[in-house]
């Protein structure tokens, strides 16, 4: 795959090894949604930074797991190659709490909440049942690829 996954890592483990399994995690989900020569961004931020964005664009005081900005060309300009897809904002502390709340492992729990972000980026949303269902559908096969158990 041609793809491009810029890795910021803001807050958490800043390897290298950290960096390529964001990628991985990403890819799976790219390949999974037949998405070849993108380019995307993964940021991975703390609690400070993902409360300013939720209330910015959301509306929302306080944290969240993930934030997905979709990249918007402006009108008359040529396609990017590879594509834009945006970025992915994801919130390190929100998830290490969420993981130790639902007794799963951080890097799986972080694994689903980035591959959440892409399925986003993609147009995918769980406003209604039907479209909640076919994205976690998705969401637990390309976990499975894997070796990820059902998250739901």
């Amino acid at each position: 795959m041609n793809s491009h996954i810029n890795v910021q890592i803001i807050f958490g483990i800043n390897s290298d090894s950290m960096v390529e399994q964001v990628r991985v995690w990403t890819r799976a989900a790219l390949t999974e949604l037949n998405k070849q020569a993108v380019h995307l961004t993964v940021r991975l931020v703390g609690d400070l930074e993902m409360e300013q964005l939720n209330l910015k664009y959301r509306g929302r005081k306080g944290s969240t797991n993930v934030l997905s900005f979709p990249f918007e060309s402006l009108p008359g300009l040529p396609q990017l190659t590879p594509a834009e897809l945006g970025d992915i904002v994801v919130c390190v502390p929100q998830v290490e709490r969420e993981a130790h709340e639902q007794t799963k492992t951080i890097e799986n729990h972080l694994a689903h909440i980035i591959i959440h972000g892409v399925l986003h980026l993609n147009g995918f949303d769980h406003y209604h049942e039907n479209e909640e269902r076919k994205m976690q559908d998705i969401e637990k096969k390309i976990l499975g690829s894997l070796g990820i158990s059902n998250p739901y």
